[in-house]
């Protein structure tokens, strides 16, 4: 039993992060209590809440009050079980739902044990993965499908491979950053095109034989994306909205729904499936990572110790373009 004063990452106000102690809620006959390895930045989502980038009156501005504790994406080691806890035990690894903290207590049946042969700061990209599942789940995917993602962010990555493992003929990648394109390529892109997504509609046009893709999945959450993600969806096409953004009202619907007969839908965490929890997610999710249909490598860019918290939010504002996978390692933190 560590007997170590949990600390976690908040955001105090626009701008200004901290690490600081808390107390862990008592441990209740359902639960654990998990020793955290690493957690897994989440820069989308955690890069809109530390600038405040949202209108107001949007549902970020009513959840966004500070302080502010970030994070949902962590995996860790079980220090102590509840008495009702019968399917894992102390010293499990799993994945699990938390902020970024030392410590957390977690329900049992919100934690998702991870198979020995995948390293724990691989693993703790279940969570993006499963955002990304519900992508996929949208899109309704079809053998065949030729597919453009837009933009090759974490969230655009995980798109990626869930397109290439759900049957995808061909999956073209936009993005403007040259330096993403070998991790998109490692996770099954056709073709990576280095520009901005208004700049490659020709490049698509002559790599997937005079058509544009019958599914085109928005994973960057820019405003402006929204109406050109319309331009380059075929007829009777599928637009996937992924990216959330802070400022819906800059979103530009254009006559190419109408004229093309497009179907637009949003995927988000909070989406519910009959068949498809987060427990059976994560489970075909690390199965996949595990017989290497669900490639991880070069996905992690960066590591931080926690106290470096304000050079981990400065390098993911300042050098967005250059980081991808960016952890906070709490093993070192006495």
């Amino acid at each position: 039993m560590s007997n170590h004063i949990p600390q976690r990452i908040v955001f105090l106000r626009k701008q200004e992060v901290d690490i600081e102690s808390f107390e862990l809620p008592t441990l209740q006959s359902d639960e654990v209590k998990i020793r955290c390895q690493y957690s897994l930045m989440s820069t989308g989502t955690e890069n809109i809440v530390f600038n405040c980038l949202y209108d107001k009156g949007t549902h970020w501005d009513n959840w966004v009050k500070f302080p502010f504790y970030p994070g949902y994406a962590a995996a860790g080691i079980i220090e102590e079980a509840g008495s009702d806890v019968t399917h894992l035990k102390v010293g499990d690894r799993v994945g699990y739902r938390a902020g970024h903290s030392s410590h957390a207590v977690v329900k049992e049946t919100a934690c998702y044990p991870i198979p020995e042969e995948i390293p724990s700061e691989q693993a703790v990209w279940f969570a993006l993965a499963k955002i990304s599942f519900q992508g996929a789940m949208a899109a309704k995917y079809n053998l065949g499908d030729r597919v453009l993602i837009i933009g090759a962010g974490p969230i655009g990555q995980m798109s990626l491979r869930w397109a290439r493992a759900s049957g995808a003929k061909k999956v073209f990648v936009v993005d403007p950053v040259s330096e993403r394109a070998h991790i998109a390529q490692a996770g099954g892109a056709s073709v990576y095109f280095p520009t901005p997504a208004n700049e490659a509609k020709a490049g698509i046009l002559e790599a997937n034989d005079n058509t544009l893709p019958n599914v085109v999945i928005d994973s960057t959450g820019h405003p402006a994306v929204f109406s050109v993600a319309l331009d380059l969806a075929a007829r009777s096409g599928r637009v996937i909205l992924m990216g959330d953004t802070g400022q819906p009202a800059s979103q530009t619907l254009t006559s190419d729904v109408i004229m093309k007969g497009l179907s637009i839908t949003g995927a988000w965490d909070g989406h519910k499936f009959p068949d498809w929890d987060e427990a059976a997610i994560t489970s075909l999710f690390f199965t996949m990572v595990k017989d290497g249909r669900f490639n991880l490598d070069g996905l992690n860019t960066h590591e931080f110790t926690p106290d470096q918290c304000v050079e981990a939010y400065t390098t993911a504002n300042r050098d967005r373009a250059q980081t991808m996978g960016i952890l906070f390692n709490w093993n070192l933190k006495p």
